[in-house]
């Protein structure tokens, strides 16, 4: 152990060995780290350091694996996951294939008027993907997730039920 490095030094370095951190990359980290409270401690006092830091590296950790990961920021097209995970089963008469699609067309058009965001996130959802894999996808919140799944079928209930009322005013009239 190195005389010059704080005795909290060695215990970061454990913590980012167990998220899976080289040796060299964890001390990289922990290097960075320091020199960012260094910048920090010129202009505010920084009760704990070891707290500092350990915030600090984990945030350091998260965004190198961000950016080691660029397949994560690849976009996948609707279709493309809907060859790989048919949207409507394979086995239906064509019948219920026309009826399917119109309404998955509809359903898009629903979702398109919301955003293509919460389109696409709620197709992806649809398609298999959790929440996780979504937001690690697009590089946002699970929480983010969540709302736009919820606006979509909020988007998608609202218009069924619209149209419900149309067809029934129409069938009354």
């Amino acid at each position: 152990m190195d005389v010059n490095r704080p005795a909290y030094f060695e215990r970061l370095l454990r913590f980012l060995r167990r998220k899976g951190r080289s040796r060299e990359d964890a001390e990289d980290l922990i290097q960075e780290a320091m020199l960012r409270l260094h910048v920090y401690g010129r202009d505010a006092p920084v009760v704990n350091e070891e707290a500092f830091l350990r915030c600090a590296v984990h945030n350091l950790s998260v965004d190198q694996h961000r950016r080691d990961r660029p397949d994560l920021r690849r976009k996948v097209p609707i279709e493309d996951v809907d060859a790989q995970d048919p949207l409507i089963a394979p086995e239906s008469s064509p019948e219920d294939t026309i009826e399917a699609q119109q309404r998955l067309n509809h359903i898009r058009t629903v979702l398109d008027a919301v955003s293509l965001r919460t389109r696409e996130i709620y197709f992806a959802h649809r398609a298999g993907y959790s929440h996780a894999e979504i937001a690690d996808l697009m590089d946002i919140s699970h929480i983010t997730i969540k709302r736009h799944i919820a606006r979509a079928l909020l988007a998608i209930m609202e218009h069924s039920e619209t149209e419900k009322d149309g067809t029934s005013n129409r069938t009354a009239g």
